[in-house]
């Protein structure tokens, strides 16, 4: 059994709609297992989501990012069965309150319903190898549709399970199998996300859940994908705190896609090879085209301005500033990107009128919805969670209430069994 804090709610803090811990949700998968197959898993792993603190829309932009994983986890239990290319899985990852249970033919791994097994059959597909037929039982905590990266979660899961389920294969022929790097995993994993699911998602998502460091923020170079492990440290006196909209977000057949051409034709227009090589006076260029490339270039441009700086302030422990430029994010987004929504605009303006204790706040994620991210004063969180709800209640959101959950760096994905 693993013992790990995966609890995201803090001693005396009030929080609403408190995820499970991670021990309840690995006792529970491993007790769905046993009742499904009559037997005990001899495989656990699990995959973290994440939430991005700065640089949101520039992981397709050849820029900087600057995600941490999350304490929230997808968790697969499972083993081999007897068949020789059937997979059985068991699941509440589509949201509902029972467990369904879908099988598909490992050898012929095609698109289908329903939509979560399309981003499991992705990551086996992309996996390449012979596969064994298995059972497997997946749980989340990772709040699903909220902008966490819950999807990121279960494809990583899915690639670490998988891997550890045929390490055996892998012991008996080591001239036919090399190890996969954590670049790689994450790539394999965005390939999956593009060709089974349909969105052409960056590699951020996937990247943080396979490289996440406890304590730790994970400087990411969008186009090299190198990878820099920043210290994020917050004590007895900060916190995160992410406030979930409760409005789901449907990207991969509407805006998502239209942002990323967007991006691409003004980089075009630009007659640059990457963002990284731009700065504002690039945006000369745009003038007399559509005032929207202008506005999509220049967020892009100074997204990955901010976020460079915020790893520099993180490295200094200099939280007012990385509050500032969180601030500031915000407001590119909400202007230039226009991503974000009425309900997250509304979040974010309470959480940075509430108190002096909020150092910055802004929309994570894709947008449209989801969740938003705020760096606080650990003394204040109930005041300021009291003050967002009530806010955010009265302000036309149509009966919606606010969910809040306090987080703080967590590792990246690992067997557990």
């Amino acid at each position: 059994m693993s013992s790990e804090s995966g609890s995201t709610a803090m001693a005396n803090v009030m929080l609403t709609d408190p995820v499970p811990a991670f021990d309840t949700i690995y006792e529970d998968a491993i007790k769905t297992f046993r009742d499904t197959f009559d037997a005990q898993p001899d495989v656990a792993v699990c995959a973290p989501g994440r939430v991005n603190l700065i640089g949101e829309h520039i992981d397709y932009n050849d820029g900087f990012v600057l995600p941490m994983a999350l304490p929230m986890v997808t968790i697969i239990v499972g083993k081999r069965n007897q068949t020789k290319s059937t997979a059985n899985v068991v699941t509440c990852c589509d949201g509902a309150d029972d467990p369904t249970t879908v099988s598909f033919d490992l050898n012929n791994l095609t698109v289908g319903t329903p939509k979560w097994a399309n981003y499991i059959k992705g990551v086996l597909k992309c996996f390449g190898k012979q596969l064994p037929g298995f059972d497997a039982v997946i749980l989340t905590n990772v709040p699903i549709g909220g902008g966490l990266s819950s999807s990121a979660a279960l494809e990583v899961a899915t690639l670490t399970f998988i891997q550890a389920l045929t390490e055996a294969d892998n012991d008996k022929n080591p001239e036919n199998t090399k190890s996969l790097t954590q670049k790689q995993q994450a790539l394999l994993c965005q390939k999956a996300e593009h060709e089974f699911a349909g969105m052409p998602c960056g590699v951020m998502d996937q990247l943080i859940s396979v490289c996440g460091k406890r304590d730790h923020a994970l400087l990411i170079d969008c186009q090299t994908l190198d990878i820099f492990q920043i210290p994020f440290e917050m004590g007895d006196d900060l916190a995160v705190l992410i406030c979930n909209s409760n409005v789901r977000h449907e990207l991969s057949h509407s805006e998502y896609p239209t942002r990323r051409n967007q991006c691409a034709q003004a980089l075009e227009l630009l007659r640059l090879n990457s963002y990284k090589d731009a700065t504002i006076k690039s945006l000369d260029a745009l003038k007399g085209s559509d005032e929207v490339f202008t506005r999509r270039a220049r967020h892009v441009i100074t997204e990955i301005q901010r976020t460079r700086e915020a790893a520099e302030a993180l490295r200094k422990k200099d939280f007012i500033e990385m509050g500032r430029l969180m601030n500031e994010s915000h407001e590119s987004l909400r202007d230039d990107f226009e991503v974000s929504c009425a309900e997250l605009d509304i979040l974010v303006e309470a959480a940075i009128s509430c108190s002096a204790s909020v150092l910055g706040s802004r929309m994570t994620g894709g947008g449209f919805g989801g969740c938003t991210v705020t760096l606080l004063r650990k003394s204040d969180i109930n005041n300021v969670i009291t003050h967002i709800k009530t806010i955010y209640s009265a302000n036309g959101t149509n009966g919606r209430t606010a969910s809040f959950y306090v987080v703080q760096p967590g590792d990246g994905t690992r067997r557990i069994m």
